[in-house]
């Protein structure tokens, strides 16, 4: 494989998943994460504003003068077969989870995994320059990173930011009466699923993933915003029930609001369905008020999404709202 050209390489081939769509499952991962909260340090260095108690996007520490340090990681195996996409990607979604609690990127690192027997080096030199330059285009220093010799390719960024305290988005802030605003379209993937059967790219899907939250992040900060998350593995009804969970309040959905990729409707009837997917809506199930949704629909709406968009507590000009957050009832999340 050393010699093979990089185009005729497709890096999906080389993965048993790909994108967010390859994260534990969450019932899952919330097990292993269970005795791990509500510790820390008998002697702490500073105060940790945000940690890992209700899963939010990012840690986040206070510094001197009403700052908070940002800190996240993120990293997966490829979800597109061009290896200057796949670095684009994964750093555009490693970089969104800064931008979700309302901050500003200032430096990452880059985590690479790499089966240098298998795949040429230069595959992986493209992959770093898509994420460096989009690193760069958010702003952000790029300080080195670590790379290892791996069975599959994998690629993400450690990431720290900035943000102002006292205009922190959390997921534990939503209020009954909010309306719930989403800044993309969902259904990369169901797209990417096809892309991995067929071998053919969705540009539509390429161009949302490879899109910073950065402008979004800034709009809703402006607009007030203390409630949010972005929409990522876990597809937008998982991580709207995290959200409605640790706010203690109800979220509810109007399927026919939520906006969509083109081709991501047929995709899902077409049967290019991660099992990722199919986890979350197992998840999501016993806290979501299904019964007015069809099995397409509820497979759209749990769709795990890599570098999806924000997914807020309130409006923001240009953001289509696809519901709104009420008083707790029954369910967590409710679909109509």
């Amino acid at each position: 494989m050393t010699a093979a050209r990089s185009d005729a390489v497709r890096l999906t081939t080389y993965a048993h998943g790909g994108g967010c769509a390859c994260k534990i499952p969450p019932g899952e991962l919330e097990a292993v994460v269970a005795g791990l909260t509500h510790t820390g340090p008998r002697d702490p260095a500073t105060e940790l504003v945000v940690g890992l108690d209700d899963g939010d996007d990012a840690a986040v520490v206070r510094l001197p003068g009403g700052q908070g340090l940002v800190l996240t990681t993120d990293f997966f195996t490829p979800v597109v077969d061009d290896a200057y996409d796949f670095g684009r990607i994964a750093a555009a979604n490693a970089l969104s989870d800064v931008y979700a609690m309302g901050g500003t990127p200032v430096v990452a690192v880059n985590l690479l995994g790499w089966p240098r027997d298998v795949l040429p080096a230069e595959l992986a030199a493209e992959v770093l320059r898509g994420g460096l330059e989009v690193a760069h285009a958010a702003g952000c220093h790029v300080g080195g990173g670590h790379s290892i010799d791996s069975p599959e390719p994998t690629y993400g960024m450690a990431v720290t930011g900035l943000v102002d305290l006292d205009r922190l988005i959390r997921n534990d802030a939503a209020v009954a009466g909010d309306a719930i605003s989403l800044t993309k379209p969902l259904g990369v993937g169901t797209l990417n699923n096809r892309m991995k059967a067929t071998g053919e790219p969705s540009p539509e899907a390429i161009d949302s993933m490879t899109r910073l939250n950065a402008e979004a992040s800034v709009a809703a900060v402006a607009a007030g915003i203390r409630a949010g998350t972005d929409v990522t593995g876990f597809g937008l009804l998982g991580h709207l029930y995290k959200m409605a969970r640790a706010s203690g309040v109800t979220a509810v959905v109007s399927a026919a609001d939520v906006p969509y990729l083109a081709g991501a409707r047929q995709a899902v009837a077409d049967g290019y369905v991660s099992g990722g997917t199919r986890r979350n809506l197992d998840w999501v199930r016993p806290h979501t008020d299904l019964s007015a949704a069809s099995e397409d629909d509820a497979l759209l709406l749990a769709d795990a999404q890599t570098s999806g968009g924000l997914l807020l507590a309130g409006e923001v000009p240009g953001a289509p709202v696809v519901g709104e957050f009420v008083a707790a009832g029954e369910f967590a999340v409710v679909v109509r």
